[in-house]
């Protein structure tokens, strides 16, 4: 990546090498703001979150300790609490009497105000538990322990299984609160800044990822195979003599199975999404990449040669996820293929409750596509077991309707029906019902399986010929958005702002940007390398405009588009723009390894949790940003001018360089760009 940011006028050097040359740099900085922080008790005021004072019962909890020997402050604080939870209540109360008491036409702006003062009244409050926990609080932010270098919060597979989880539950997502971990997850001792793309897609730092030399040379994945281990790096091959399976032949057969000339063709065919169902480590989806496909690759967290993890360290799409008991964290009719190879999974188990769910998210015409061992082959024939495993997938797939489209060697390729005729055609008691009304979630998250068939009652049910073909279809028409429930406008004016967003963000994250001259940015300032970002987090996602607004810059990156759980969820709209994303609560850990995305962006994200969310605070929304993070990885986040101001406080905890930049002709938003240091675990005594 580019050089990091210096930080204003105070200057700055690179922050990379160990923890202890970072701290020895900054301890002259943070002096003088301990000692005035040292002056305030932490007896005055002690709340660690503000928000406990409107939404939660046992606020003065923390200060029952100190009940016995401190009585005079502790009943001080008592007063001050009531205090100010009066004044709220009555600020507010009388606020809101105020507005709506107004004529008119008059209501929209003051509401537009009263909102802004119920953000800043929440700002300032935040700002009151902070200061009031005294310097400690201030102090350097704790660094995690070695343990937690590769660690994913919520996939905890030892724990479940000493709580007697079996058959793949072991792997299921359980966040609780001791799912938190409020630390900074370091960077292993020989970590490097990953390859710039698209060199990274074919070449990674071996010291970046938790692998061993034996996980590489011997592994049952079809694109597990196409590694090569040389000195400090791994290699991955298209077209390897070296190995027995052509990633290029094998996409080259299945386009043809599907009707195609080749893979080339398959975007015309309605195929620009793809759900790969334990992606080896990515090496379909990156040979799609580069012919217009997008692969989202799936797989379970694994300690140790995670292919999710590697998929992403490649720059490729790549999430954890359980396929055990729960739904994909996607909503129905989502993808135009499904796709599984070697993947372990028991396709013959559960009444073929796998199965069903793979129906779900594929779109209607959709592909799936079965590489196994199990296919009806002269080999397999020959073992009874595997011929009944057969079988079962043959008859299940039929009671679904979908079509055998062709069969080679060990890969076969079904299609999903156009139209839903089919399943009130079937025999009485042949397959899965129709789910009921109340049982077709769209959009389920983290539910268990439903044995029925789901997206048939949706307004999306849209064969993949029908739709736009890519990239036309990143565009919806204003028929495709009525679906949605947006207006044209609205999606158009998105759009464009996003795409001014995005010419100004490239120019700012030029490091000169950020050094000691005053100028703004402009056309004469330096542009970044073209490649300096590659996979982008967006966690606040809206309508997918900042995706949009990057490839149509003409950047080779990818988006993972989140969409709030305590937001308007969008993402079935994003979905049907050709876009990857999942819907996440921001209170709980991201599906993801530590140190995956070059680029963390967030749109009002800070506005919407400190109103929807009570359960966390921005610290620990910070903490998994962090986490998130690569090493000299960008942050650029847009809010109110209060909340960016405390995030710009939380930065600086987080040893990030952060600088608030102004927007032109928006007075009430700012935006706050940051970049993460590296640091890494060497020589570090936790």
């Amino acid at each position: 990546m580019s050089r990091p940011l210096h930080r204003g006028v105070s200057g700055g050097g690179r922050l990379s090498g160990n923890i202890q040359d970072y701290l020895q740099d900054s301890q002259m900085k943070i002096k003088t703001d301990k000692e005035d922080l040292d002056k305030l008790s932490p007896d005055h005021l002690s709340l660690r979150n503000p928000f406990q004072i409107l939404f939660s019962d046992n606020a003065s909890s923390k200060q029952e300790a100190f009940e016995n020997s401190r009585n005079r402050h502790t009943l001080i604080l008592r007063l001050l609490k009531l205090s100010l939870v009066v004044i709220v209540v009555l600020g507010l109360s009388l606020s809101l009497f105020w507005a709506v008491s107004l004529t008119p036409p008059s209501t929209s702006p003051v509401i537009r105000g009263y909102r802004r003062l119920q953000e800043q009244l929440v700002s300032d409050l935040w700002d009151i538990g902070e200061l009031s926990l005294g310097a400690t609080r201030f102090r350097d932010t704790e660094f995690c322990s070695l343990e937690f270098e590769n660690f994913v919060p919520c996939f905890n597979v030892t724990e479940n299984l000493e709580m007697g989880l079996t058959e793949g539950k072991e792997f299921d997502r359980r966040c609780g609160p001791m799912s938190k971990h409020n630390c900074l997850v370091l960077a292993p001792p020989k970590y490097k800044i990953p390859h710039r793309w698209p060199t990274g897609r074919d070449v990674i730092w071996i010291d970046n990822v938790k692998i061993t030399a034996q996980e590489v040379l011997s592994s049952g994945s079809l694109t597990k195979r196409m590694m090569m281990l040389d000195d400090d790096q791994i290699s991955f091959s298209f077209a390897s003599s070296m190995v027995d399976d052509n990633i290029e032949d094998y996409s080259h057969q299945i386009a043809e199975m599907i009707g195609l000339r080749n893979e080339s063709y398959l975007v015309q065919a309605g195929v620009r999404t793809v759900l790969d169902i334990g992606c080896g480590y990515g090496s379909l989806g990156a040979h799609l990449f580069t012919k217009q496909v997008l692969t989202m690759c799936i797989a379970n967290y694994e300690s140790s040669g995670s292919q999710v993890e590697i998929a992403l360290e490649r720059g490729l799409p790549a999430i954890v996820g359980s396929f055990a008991s729960k739904q994909f964290s996607f909503p129905s009719l989502s993808f135009d293929m499904v796709h599984s190879a070697w993947d372990g999974v028991e396709w013959d188990k559960k009444d073929g409750i796998y199965l069903i769910e793979v129906d779900r998210v594929l779109r209607p015409g959709g592909y799936f596509v079965w590489t196994s061992p199990f296919a009806n082959t002269p080999a397999s024939v020959r073992d009874k077991e595997n011929l009944k495993k057969w079988d079962f997938v043959r008859n299940f797939a039929k009671d679904l309707c979908w079509d055998l489209l062709s069969q080679q060697d060990k890969t076969v390729v079904w299609k999903k029906p156009t139209k839903k005729n089919c399943y009130a055609s079937r025999k009485h008691g042949s397959g899965p019902l129709i789910c009921e009304e109340g049982r077709d979630v769209e959009s389920p998250y983290y539910h268990s399986f439903e044995a029925c068939i789901g997206g048939t009652r949706s307004r999306r049910w849209i064969p993949i010929e029908e739709r736009a073909k890519w990239p036309s279809r990143a565009t919806l028409s204003s028929k495709e958005l009525a679906i949605h429930g947006v207006l044209l406008d609205d999606f158009m004016e998105d759009d464009i702002n996003r795409k001014s967003a995005v010419r100004d963000y490239w120019s700012l994250l030029s490091p000169l940007i950020f050094s000691d001259h005053p100028k703004r940015p402009g056309d004469e300032d330096p542009i970044p390398p073209k490649y300096m970002v590659r996979n982008v987090l967006d966690m606040n996602a809206h309508f997918g405009g900042f995706n949009s607004a990057l490839l149509d810059a003409r950047k080779s990156v990818w988006v993972m588009n989140v969409v709030p759980t305590s937001g308007v969820n969008h993402l079935p709209l994003i979905l049907d723009r050709g876009f990857v994303g999942v819907l996440h609560d921001w209170c709980e850990a991201f599906p993801t390894y530590p140190r995956t995305y070059d680029m963390v962006h967030a749109n009002g994200l800070l506005s919407l949790q400190t109103v929807k969310q009570s359960r966390c605070s921005m610290l620990d929304l910070f903490y998994e940003t962090d986490r998130l993070l690569r090493p000299e990885g960008w942050v650029i986040l847009r809010d109110t001018t209060s909340l960016i101001e405390s995030a710009r406080a939380i930065a600086s905890r987080l040893k990030w360089e952060a600088r608030v930049v102004e927007i032109e002709s928006n007075n009430d938003e700012k935006l706050l760009v940051c970049q993460k240091p590296m640091i890494r675990s060497q020589a570090i005594s936790l």
